[in-house]
């Protein structure tokens, strides 16, 4: 694990959800050239994740398509996607390694702890319902909210503002960079969890830490690192 500098007074961690707690960013690649294929069309998928990962399943739909669809067709055509996601993930489900252990740690120290996702809810729902997670997550925002997409920040502050929390006390767990350019513009810190991009790919002035995956965070006691509030 490589790390910068460790922030001050930190209330709440807001976790992504794709590639961050969930270790599923190569099943999305497949469905979208499931989906590609069977709507005619031919992608390079490096250049469409790169354009899409962290956006909206709107965003997404619009960049695939390459024209201003309407959102309910937008919407229409991106559950048929995630539906083939599903389909492809739920069978070997897994999260990133160590999540769930470092969840549990961070709850010992009575952070907020918080979900920030371009998902829909029926993704949100679907990964949840796997990870089952206890407590759940004090705040969810999703990426079907009426919300834009990574890389603004509208997403993580909501998160925030539900959860009472600081923006300057939260620090943000991400796998892209248009997710670790959005935890910028919120104000907030980030650590890299280097799923699917390398720390440098990650990197930026805010970048607290860059792992592998939560057995280097919790190996390297990142938490107990932490100046957690208290009130």
């Amino acid at each position: 694990m490589a790390a910068a500098k460790i922030p001050g007074r930190v209330e709440a961690l807001i976790f992504d959800m794709d590639g961050t707690m969930i270790d599923s960013m190569g099943y999305h690649a497949q469905s979208w050239e499931i989906f590609a294929r069977q709507h005619g069309l031919s992608i390079e998928i490096d250049d469409l994740m790169r354009r899409t990962t962290g956006r909206t399943g709107a965003e997404c739909m619009r960049e695939l398509f390459q024209r201003d669809l309407a959102n309910d067709e937008a919407w229409a055509l991106i559950a048929k996607k995630e539906q083939i996601y599903r389909e492809l993930f739920g069978p070997v489900f897994a999260e990133v390694a160590g999540f769930k252990a470092f969840y549990a740690q961070a709850l010992a120290l009575n952070l907020k702890l918080g979900v920030g996702t371009a998902g829909d809810q029926h993704n949100i729902a679907f990964a949840m319902s796997h990870l089952e997670l206890t407590p759940a997550p004090q705040a969810i925002v999703g990426g079907d909210e009426g919300l834009p997409g990574k890389p603004e920040p509208a997403i993580f502050l909501e998160v925030a503002r539900r959860m009472n929390a600081r923006a300057a006390g939260c620090i943000v767990f991400e796998d892209a960079p248009f997710g670790i350019e959005a935890a910028r513009r919120a104000g907030m810190q980030a650590v890299a969890i280097c799923s699917a991009h390398s720390a440098d790919q990650l990197a930026g002035p805010h970048v607290i830490a860059a792992a592998r995956d939560y057995h280097e965070l919790l190996n390297s006691n990142f938490l107990e690192t932490l100046h957690v509030a208290t009130s």
